[in-house]
């Protein structure tokens, strides 16, 4: 890991260290399974190894920061610190540990007094890094029906409703960042998942959608706040900006204009 200068953005840093934890990933797991290792294993390194480096590099780099990791210990003092680092050093870690897979990422995304400022998702088996600066343009639609994303495994009741009622096309795929960045890529033109995550599954995706002119938001169409008490944050939706309207009328009909009418209350 190189350390960067004092003068380093912190979307920058975000970037880089995106990158930096993404390739030790990459070389991990390619050793871990030429050696033979068990799936549990190789999930289980990946997540150790890449929370250490990037604690590391914060601890470096922006040492009065407070992090709030997956992979760490909470600490209460992040509650009233005004910038805090919000990490996912291995996001989809089921498909980490998965020879072959590739959707898995590294989420990295800097709260700042009331608002994200700065967020980075890397895809290391893409090698590919989004980030909030430079932003990704917003992609060219690339069909009149629209293509919902949704995990692996199930479908979420939110993400059915929707699908059924816009009558969408279905992608699946692991890991929420992959998710979001398929949206962001133009892959896919909604996300939604209401199956309960927390802050840092959502934080850098956000981020890096709403950077890239997406409509970013819990289901009920109100903001997606951070480091609150509780890092859970149960639900999260990504769209194109012309279709955050028809996905919330088909969740919740008018009900969603009275309460951001009403300012959230």
């Amino acid at each position: 890991m190189s350390l960067a200068a004092e003068t380093e953005t912190d979307a920058a840093l975000a970037s880089r260290l995106a990158v930096e934890a993404g390739q030790l990933l990459v070389e991990l797991r390619q050793q871990l399974f030429s050696e033979g290792a068990p799936p549990w294993e190789v999930k289980d390194s990946g997540d150790i190894a890449s929370h250490r480096f990037l604690m590391k590099a914060f601890q470096a780099l922006r040492p009065g920061d407070a992090v709030l990791s997956e992979e760490g210990a909470d600490n209460s003092h992040r509650i009233g610190a005004d910038r805090v680092w919000i990490i996912d050093p291995l996001d989809g870690t089921n498909e980490y540990g998965e020879r072959g897979r590739l959707d898995w990422a590294v989420h990295i995304a800097l709260w700042e007094h009331t608002q994200l400022t700065a967020a980075a998702v890397s895809l290391p088996a893409h090698n590919m890094v989004f980030a909030t600066d430079p932003a990704p343009p917003l992609p060219p639609r690339r069909s009149d029906k629209p293509r919902i994303i949704t995990s692996r495994n199930r479908a979420p009741y939110a993400a059915v409703l929707v699908a059924n009622e816009l009558e969408c096309d279905a992608v699946r795929l692991g890991s929420a960042g992959a998710k979001a960045m398929a949206v962001v890529l133009g892959e896919a033109d909604i996300y939604i998942h209401d199956g309960g995550m927390y802050q840092w599954d959502s934080a850098a995706p956000s981020g890096v959608a709403a950077a890239a002119g997406m409509h970013v938001s819990r289901i009920d169409g109100s903001p997606l706040i951070y480091n609150s008490p509780d890092a859970w944050l149960p639900d999260f939706l990504v769209c194109r900006p012309e279709l955050a309207e028809p996905v919330l009328d088909a969740l919740w009909g008018d009900r969603w204009r009275a309460h951001r009418d009403n300012g959230w209350q």
